[in-house]
Formats: structure tokens, sequence, C-alpha cells
């Protein structure tokens, strides 16, 4: 039985990026099991934007306080149970932190059929922060009629990447927006998206003129700031915006740069609309299973990008936050 835990946990709050100094990985003593408690191997640790903003002290998410071990999800092995709902070999999702070994209760996981997909699927195309949340803003919040142009930003990301699939698979001319020529080419030839926007050395807006020149029916932001900014400038009559994420934001949520074209909103007479997965827990379900159906024909497509060893954690937030990542990234934590 493993002795000892391994985790990250947050030594400073950051200051604009969330550098590697900010954290700090420890190793502790497992005590014994209490009454209802669950033991579980971490495998695979989720690396989420969403991340930066629990380490403020404040703010939407929950918040990691100093000296504690990162909140984040994660998918592993039952090691040992004291409930009769999960039994050692269970494969489990849930919060099970930035750490080597969780200790939880019954509530904080669930199992999941790691015969059907990798473990790590369970993180990437059917985990909750990336296809459900995917599925959901497409079908339940964007709603893409078949012919209509969605942009979507962080296009090459592990939302953005889901997102533009379904949307293409509901009929959508699907144009993504990502960095570099590496990622413009990967959502062409890879994802089969029909255009594809390099932000990094592309104006946005001259190029969202050209590949949709009658202005963009959905654009799904996973960004802000400036990109936000271009879609507003070409939005078509009646056109929706809706806003899954702001990458861009995280560092300075203090600081947030809103959109400076909302007006646009009232020229197209668009909308604009937030959500999290969480605002329809209704549809969790049936989005894991149509996911899942995609998964097991092979259609749809989840690259993932996978750190080795728990004390990469920091690199890799970092990393995620310089835009180096492709698909979905994890850390495998042992």
């Amino acid at each position: 039985m493993t002795a000892t835990n391994t985790r990250v946990v947050l030594a400073r709050r950051p200051v604009g990026e969330a550098t590697p100094d900010c954290f700090s990985v420890e190793t502790e003593e497992l005590a014994e099991l209490e009454p209802d408690q669950i033991r579980v191997a971490v495998h695979y640790i989720s690396v989420d934007a969403g991340t930066r903003t629990m380490l403020r002290g404040e703010g939407f998410h929950q918040q990691v306080g100093l000296g504690q071990t990162i909140l984040a999800g994660g998918v592993g092995v039952v090691l040992a149970s004291n409930h009769d709902a999960f039994q050692v070999g269970d494969a489990v999702r849930g919060g099970l932190g930035a750490q080597t070994v969780a200790t939880v209760g019954p509530k904080d996981i669930a199992k999941v059929d790691d015969s059907t997909a990798p473990l790590s699927a369970h993180l990437g195309i059917l985990g909750h922060s990336t296809g459900v949340t995917s599925w959901i803003g497409v079908r339940c919040v964007a709603k893409p009629q078949p012919g209509e142009v969605f942009v979507v930003s962080a296009a090459a990301g592990a939302v953005g990447s889901i997102a533009g699939q379904i949307a293409k698979r509901d009929g959508a001319q699907v144009i993504g927006i990502a960095g570099g020529p590496t990622k413009a080419a990967y959502l062409i030839d890879t994802l089969g998206f029909d255009g594809a926007i390099d932000y990094k050395n592309e104006d946005v807006s001259e190029r969202l003129k050209e590949l949709a020149p009658n202005g963009l029916d959905i654009f799904y932001d996973n960004v802000g700031g400036p990109i936000l900014d271009a879609a507003l400038e070409n939005l078509a009559l009646h056109a929706r915006v809706i806003i899954c994420g702001a990458i861009s934001q995280y560092d300075d949520m203090d600081n947030v740069t809103g959109p400076s074209l909302y007006l646009s909103l009232a020229k197209s007479q668009a909308v604009m609309e937030g959500f999290a997965y969480f605002h329809f827990p209704e549809m969790i379900k049936p989005a894991l299973a149509e996911l899942t159906q995609w998964v097991e024909d092979g259609s749809i497509v989840m690259s993932e990008e996978i750190l080795e060893g728990i004390e990469r954690y920091p690199e890799a937030l970092q990393f995620m936050f310089n835009g180096g990542n492709t698909g979905k990234l994890m850390v495998k934590a042992a």
C-alpha cells in the first residue's frame, strides 16, 4: 500500500502569470482511512485555464488557500475503500487535486468505464470541463444551423477543438482561431475545419472579413480581449456570441479588459450569452452518451498532450497559458 502522497501546493499567490515558483511540491505521510473515505491512486491530472482563477483568494471559482493542494480534476484507480459503493480497482473521476494519491469522500468521485476509452479520455473528450462543456456550449447555447458560420477561438485547445467538430457535424461552416502555423494547419488537416486564422501572424479581423464576408453567425469564445473585439467587428445580423472562457484575462482578473466594440451587438441585433456546463445538469448524461458513441466509432478527434511526473504540474499550467499545447493538456501523476 502506498504510504505517502506527493502534492503540488500554492506557495504564494501569483501576481500576473502563475509561474512555477508560485508552487511547491511536497511529500506527506498518509493517515489511516476514516469511515466512508476512499483512497485513489491518481493517474492523470487535468490542466485547465480556470485553475488560474482559483489562485486569487477570491473569485467565481472555489479558491485555493496558501499551503493547500491545487484543486484539479483527475482520474485514477481506487487503492483502498471504506465505502461500499467503491471497490479496490475501480476507475474513478473527480476532484482529486494535483497530487499522486487522493483521499476523498464518496461524493467527490464517480466511477468511469475505462473499457470504452483510455482513462485519460475521461478528462478529455469525456471530461466535464472539456467534452461535456463543448457539447453543451454548442448544442444547448450556440445551436448552430446548417450553413451558419461558426467561429471558435482557442480552436486547437481542448474545448475549442471539440466545439468546432460538433458544430461541423451539425452542418456549420467552421473557422478556428489559433496561434501559429502548425496549429492552423492542425485545424484544417486533422480536425476538418473549413478555415483557420493564425492570430500570432495574421490580422484576425481582416481574415474574418475574407473567410466570412457576410459576417459570423456564431462566435464561440474561449479567449476574450482583442480576439473577442475582432469577432464583434464582424458579426452577421442576429449573431450569437457565446462566452465559454477568457484565458487572455485570467492572469489579471482585477483589471479585465472588456470588449470595446460591444455596441456591435446593437448594430447587428446580436446577443451575447455566457455559460458553464453545470448550468445544464440535465444535459450532462446525454452529452456523455453521444460523446462516448463518437469515441467508439472514431468519428471525433481529441489530441492529448501529457507531461510526465507530478512535479511538472506548475510547468504544465504555465505551458497552457503560453499557448503551448494542442488538444487536452494533462499531467501523468506517477
